[in-house]
């Protein structure tokens, strides 16, 4: 299938986040010709924010967003209000700024009983989004990488989170002990497009070995994301590449 997105170094974090968000508004134009919504999944931590700044900002009147229905990656066990929230952030950054039909967002409530949300937000995924090879088939996942390789929140250690055939899982941070609620890898790895977005050198060690297929990289959950049918794309900034800026991603 045509890939929307192709990988791309940019010097800087906001270069980077700015490419994305160029590239993802010509997304939703070229896909009108093919569906009339598009399901998109959102990842929380501080590497979105500024994508998140920039679309609301520069290009708010850009996008038909009635047409996007957004979902998240993970949330933090914590209610909405909490300043470590993944869609409170999304919605102070971003969607409080532009026309989006609040239907059209579908938030993980970490806040509520963790074991009656996994059964609720499965549920409201499978009501919303369109069924394909067994799993939920997003459109797009927006995925970062934490310092240690995590992504969504799937910890180093969590392999099983890969495996299981459940939409959405509980998952603990191993250093806090935090809990959090996350999609898991099979319906990760069953979205058409998946767009990891990496900056700083915190992460440039564990970039280069996933990158590169190094034998170490099955250490870390980001090297588990490899779309079934569909296509997985970089956006990284100098500081992740370090002297490597020529890697082929």
């Amino acid at each position: 299938m045509k890939n929307y997105f192709s990988s791309k170094v940019l010097p800087t974090p906001i270069e980077t986040a700015e490419m994305l968000a160029k590239d993802f508004i010509r997304f939703t134009e070229e896909m009108k010709r093919f569906r009339e919504n598009l399901y998109i999944a959102l990842s929380g931590g501080s590497t979105p924010n500024l994508l998140f700044d920039i679309l609301a900002e520069e290009y708010p009147n850009a996008i038909n967003w009635e047409r996007l229905h957004f979902f998240w990656v993970d949330e933090r066990c914590v209610p909405h209000s909490h300043i470590e929230s993944n869609y409170g952030t999304a919605i102070q950054r971003c969607f409080s700024k532009v026309k989006i039909p609040k239907e059209n967002l579908h938030p993980i409530m970490g806040g509520e009983n963790t074991l009656e949300e996994v059964t609720r937000y499965t549920g409201e995924i499978l009501s919303v989004v369109p069924y394909s090879a067994g799993y939920p088939a997003f459109d797009l996942i927006l995925l970062g990488m934490g310092d240690d390789g995590h992504t969504a929140s799937i910890f180093p250690g969590q392999e099983h989170l890969f495996e299981t055939n459940s939409i959405v899982a509980i998952a603990e941070n191993p250093i806090s002990g935090q809990k959090r609620i996350t999609l898991t890898g099979k319906v990760l790895n069953n979205s058409a497009e998946i767009v990891f977005m990496v900056t700083g050198n915190k992460k440039r060690n564990i970039l280069y070995q996933i990158i590169t297929k190094d034998p170490l990289a099955i250490n870390y959950p980001a090297s588990k994301i490899a779309p079934i049918k569909g296509n997985l794309s970089w956006y990284v900034d100098l500081e992740a590449t370090g002297n490597l800026s020529t890697l082929v991603l």
